[in-house]
């Protein structure tokens, strides 16, 4: 069933697991995710990064396959940086937007939130925003210490944009780690007791599964992941070809995206929202 992310996360609050947010891009991928949600029996967020794929297209494909899901599944908009993506997720049907603008100032930040929030609201649209600003890993030293979400901006941002769940940058970084993950458990108890809305984590890919559930015992919700996902599906590829000497593409993308839908189903259990639905 299609809903909105507001819906989910909510019950993940009230019973303290997380919802895993898959980036998917093509009919394979969306279709490997919602089976593995009802393989899980679990909720799950459907997440379109805009570079990987077209908005308008993303939304043809992926909302009716969710309305006919077995599961409540959210179609979102990821790192939607410009003002037009959000106008094409409403128009493709997506039930989610995350308003990216974790790189302005606080006020620009407030600001551009608020007047999404605004529309999104009217349709029963959910909106996810970023304080802070989670980096890339392959910058890790270098970065992971910079741009940490301060606990009263973070008060003050949700209050002023009504934003439905907050993105928190506490020591994760995007793609594959050049480094030891070291995240700010601190911070993010502190976030989590001054933030009424669900939290939501970045970057998760590599952080470490012990990292992860504590991360969700101290208030995260929604937790991104697509490094993991997609080296897991080129493992599995890989491997099945190395065993059988497979000369079709087809089969090694069967191969790819078991791969890609177990390692899902692996997160959709440590993060507890198996046999949720």
């Amino acid at each position: 069933m299609l809903v909105n992310m507001k819906e989910i996360l909510y019950d993940a609050k009230k019973k303290g697991y997380g919802v895993p947010a898959a980036n998917a891009w093509n009919e394979s991928t969306i279709k490997a995710v919602i089976a593995a949600a009802e393989e899980k029996h679990s909720p799950v967020i459907l997440a379109l990064y805009p570079e990987m794929a077209d908005i308008l297209a993303f939304g043809e494909v992926a909302v009716p396959l969710a309305a006919r899901a077995a599961v409540p599944v959210v179609v979102h908009l990821d790192h939607g940086q410009e003002f037009v993506d959000a106008v094409k997720a409403v128009r493709a049907g997506f039930t989610s937007l995350m308003v990216d603008r974790s790189m302005a100032s606080f006020e620009q930040n407030v600001f551009e939130v608020r007047e999404i929030v605004k529309f999104a609201h009217s349709l029963d649209i959910s909106v996810e925003a970023e304080l802070g600003h989670v980096g890339k890993g392959t910058e890790y030293e270098e970065t992971k210490n910079i741009g940490l979400t301060n606990t009263e901006e973070a008060k003050k941002f949700v209050q002023a944009t009504d934003v439905d769940c907050l993105a928190v940058a506490v020591g994760t970084s995007h793609g594959q780690y050049a480094g030891t993950p070291e995240l700010h458990f601190d911070l993010l108890k502190q976030l989590n007791e001054i933030v009424p809305v669900p939290l939501v984590l970045h970057g998760c890919s590599g952080t470490g599964d012990e990292n992860l559930q504590k991360a969700i015992k101290l208030g995260i919700r929604k937790l991104n992941l697509y490094t993991d996902l997609d080296q897991a599906g080129l493992a599995a590829a890989k491997a099945a070809f190395a065993e059988s000497a497979k000369t079709s593409m087809f089969s090694s993308l069967d191969d790819m995206l078991r791969g890609y839908r177990e390692k899902l189903g692996y997160y959709m259990q440590l993060f507890g929202s198996a046999a949720r639905v």
